[in-house]
């Protein structure tokens, strides 16, 4: 695997750190701020909606850069806008700058899982995408955590400053080592990299309309509808776990860390052995995943008054959770070998989709007084809306992936 490829995948620590940090610096900020937790609670909602809409903006803006320079704009826009954030004492100038960093982080998520690719063989490019991907589980691994202890005992500034000084590595080894795109494959389809790269050197690469056509195939939009929904069960449960673990299964306080912390170690080792995995059977890998995360959420549901088997399903939930979603990744890249450089940003808006209407569907049920086993439920019924999404697709678009490459091939 290059060395690019891991420091793409440091870059992103640092950007998923900044997107889930603010779960333990919120009252800080608002007393800091003069503001109150939900406003401050809102700094979240701003950088996931940022997400969302300015995955397929950015990418769009910066189709015609080279993936370098586009990564090196980005990530410097990232770590602007929280060096702005740790020094402004404006609630409404932090909030653009959650903004600002949201859509910059978009635009190196879309990037990045395309360059990423393009710098690997066609038979490693899932395992590319999981170092990517496997930045945001380091993020909830240790750098989320790191983030919280710093507020805590320095305050939240110290937080925001910290995602920047990480990013520096970052920026310095984008410049050495991620080749020029002129001396790198196109990465546009696992299985055709080397021609589509020759197309569009010569002829400039596929238009928006042609790209945007790829990508509103029936099969790629219920891939992508599928992903939104097992992404919204993750972080619809995995939002909730603190309530879940302290008022239903009766863990002190003091193992909510613990409990976060090993639901990242779980995905970490998810996305790592998914790349392993994905490039020769990435179809039975996300079937099976997604079956066995719907049965591991009703187990959970059921057996929450346990300590070991909540621990235990925290666990093997994140392993799954994320191995089969780094899966669907690149699973979006082979469907649509037309859409080079926007597959990567409509699968992260797919991504951030899921991660904001989980949680949102997760506290409608408790506000409603169904308990704070109901988020946990609702994860299992949209794992099975993702399982009965994935069978449509399957009877919609029978023909097989490596037939269906062929045929565009042809």
């Amino acid at each position: 695997m290059p060395f690019a490829v891991y420091v793409l995948g440091l870059a992103v620590f640092a950007q998923g750190t900044s997107e889930f940090m603010l779960s333990g610096l919120v009252s800080g900020i608002a007393a800091d701020l003069h503001v109150s937790i939900p406003a401050a609670g809102l700094l979240t909602s701003a950088f996931a909606v940022g997400m969302v809409i300015g995955a397929p903006l950015m990418a769009l803006f910066s189709r015609k850069w080279p993936r370098r320079r586009a990564l090196l704009i980005f990530l410097t826009a990232f770590v602007a806008a929280h060096i702005v954030g740790a020094l402004t004492p404006s609630y409404e100038v932090l909030l653009a700058t959650r903004i600002v960093g949201a859509l910059a982080n978009a635009g190196f998520w879309a990037v990045a899982l395309v360059a990423a690719i393009a710098m690997v063989e066609p038979a490693a490019r899932a395992r590319a995408t999981s170092v990517v991907v496997g930045g945001v589980t380091v993020a909830c691994v240790v750098g989320v955590p790191a983030g919280a202890l710093l507020g805590e005992h320095l305050g939240w500034r110290a937080a925001f400053w910290a995602v920047a000084v990480v990013s520096l590595p970052a920026l310095v080894a984008i410049v050495t080592s991620v080749p020029d795109e002129r001396s790198t494959t196109s990465g546009a389809d696992a299985l055709e990299a080397s021609e589509a790269s020759e197309a569009s050197r010569t002829s400039g690469g596929p238009s928006v309309r042609e790209e945007l056509r790829s990508l509103t195939a029936r099969r790629v939009l219920l891939t992508l509808l599928t992903m939104a929904l097992v992404q919204g069960a993750t972080f619809c449960a995995f939002s909730y776990l603190e309530p879940l673990a302290t008022r239903v299964t009766g863990l002190g306080a003091g193992w909510v860390p613990a409990l976060l912390a090993l639901f990242g170690v779980g995905s970490l080792i998810g996305v790592t052995l998914s790349g392993r995995v994905a490039d020769a059977r990435r179809s039975t890998l996300v079937v099976a995943g997604m079956a066995s995360l719907a049965l591991g959420w009703i187990a959970l549901a059921l057996s929450a008054v346990s300590p070991v088997a909540t621990i235990a399903l925290v666990f093997v939930q994140g392993m799954l959770a994320f191995g089969t979603g780094s899966a669907m990744i690149s699973q979006v890249f082979q469907l649509a070998p037309g859409a080079p450089t926007l597959a990567g940003s409509f699968a992260t808006a797919a991504f951030n989709i899921g991660a904001a209407a989980g949680p949102w569907l997760g506290g409608l049920t408790i506000d409603a007084g169904l308990g704070f086993r109901s988020p946990v439920w609702v994860s299992a019924a949209l794992m099975a809306l993702a399982l009965t999404t994935a069978a449509v697709t399957r009877l919609a678009c029978p023909v097989s992936l490596t037939k269906a490459t062929v045929v565009m091939k042809s």
